[in-house]
C-alpha cells in the first residue's frame, strides 16, 4: 500500500502512522526527515535544500519533490510507503501527483485525520511527559489519559511541558497553514479527495480523530 497520510498537529497523526507502519511492514516517511537525511549525506539536492534554509526561506517544490520520489523509491519502501507531512498545500498536491503518475508509482489510499482546531490545540497544550518514561500517555484534557493530579498516571512519576507545546502563537501558525481549506493543507487533501472522486483508483478514508488511540486505530484498519 502506498499511502499519504493528512492530520493536524494534536490529531494523533504520527501515532497512527506508527502503528500502520509496525502491523503492515510499511515504511514511513516524514518530509522532515528527508530534507535531514539529504543535507546530512551531502547530495546535490541537499545542498540545494541547506542553501535556501541557510537563508530562511522555503525550499521550492522543484527540489522538495524530488527529492521525495528519490526516497519512496528506495528499497524499504518497495512493500509499500506512508508519506506524512508532505504536500502542505494545493499546488504542491498538484505536482506531487504528476511527478508520482510519471514515476509510474501508484497512489493507493489517502488518509484525513477529522478535528475539531481548537480540541487539536487543547491536545497539544495539555500534553505532559513523564520524568519516567516520556512514552507515558498523559494529557490533562483527554479523560481516558488524564494523569493523576501533577503525577503520571502510568507510574507515578514527575510530569512536565515541552516548552513548544505551550505556545499558542506557533500553534496558531501551524494550524492555520493546516486548516486552511483553500490555499492550504487541507486544499491538498481535499484535491486527492476530488482526485478519487473521478478517477476511482485512490480510496479516500476520513477518520474522526476525537476517540481513543484504540478506537481510531479500529476505525482506520476497518476501512483499509
Amino acid at each position: 500500500m502506498n499511502i499519504l497520510f493528512f492530520g493536524p498537529n494534536g490529531s494523533g497523526k504520527g501515532t497512527q502512522g506508527a502503528i500502520l507502519k509496525d502491523k503492515y511492514n510499511t515504511a514511513h516517511i516524514e518530509s522532515g526527515a528527508i530534507f535531514r537525511d539529504n543535507i546530512k549525506g551531502g547530495t546535490e539536492l541537499g545542498a540545494q535544500a541547506k542553501a535556501y534554509i541557510d537563508k530562511g526561506d522555503l525550499v521550492p517544490d522543484e527540489i522538495t519533490i524530488p527529492m521525495i520520489l528519490d526516497r519512496l523509491q528506495k528499497d524499504d519502501c518497495k512493500g509499500g510507503w506512508l508519506l506524512d507531512g508532505f504536500p502542505r498545500n494545493k499546488n504542491q498536491a498538484i505536482k506531487l501527483d504528476e511527478a508520482l503518475k510519471e514515476a509510474g508509482m501508484k497512489l493507493d489510499i489517502v488518509i484525513e485525520i477529522l478535528l475539531d482546531r481548537e480540541i487539536a490545540k487543547n491536545r497539544i497544550m495539555g500534553r505532559r511527559l513523564c520524568a519516567n518514561d516520556p512514552n507515558h500517555p498523559n494529557n490533562i484534557y483527554i479523560d481516558v489519559i488524564k494523569p493523576d493530579g501533577d503525577k503520571c498516571r502510568v507510574c507515578g512519576g514527575e510530569l512536565s511541558m515541552r516548552t513548544d507545546d505551550q505556545d499558542e502563537d506557533a500553534i496558531g501558525k501551524r494550524h492555520g497553514i493546516y486548516y486552511d481549506a483553500d490555499t492550504g493543507t487541507l486544499a491538498s487533501a481535499y484535491y486527492f479527495k476530488d482526485l478519487a472522486a473521478k478517477e476511482g483508483s485512490i480510496k479516500y478514508i476520513e477518520l474522526d480523530g476525537k476517540p481513543s488511540v484504540t478506537d481510531v486505530t479500529a476505525e482506520l484498519v476497518s476501512k483499509l
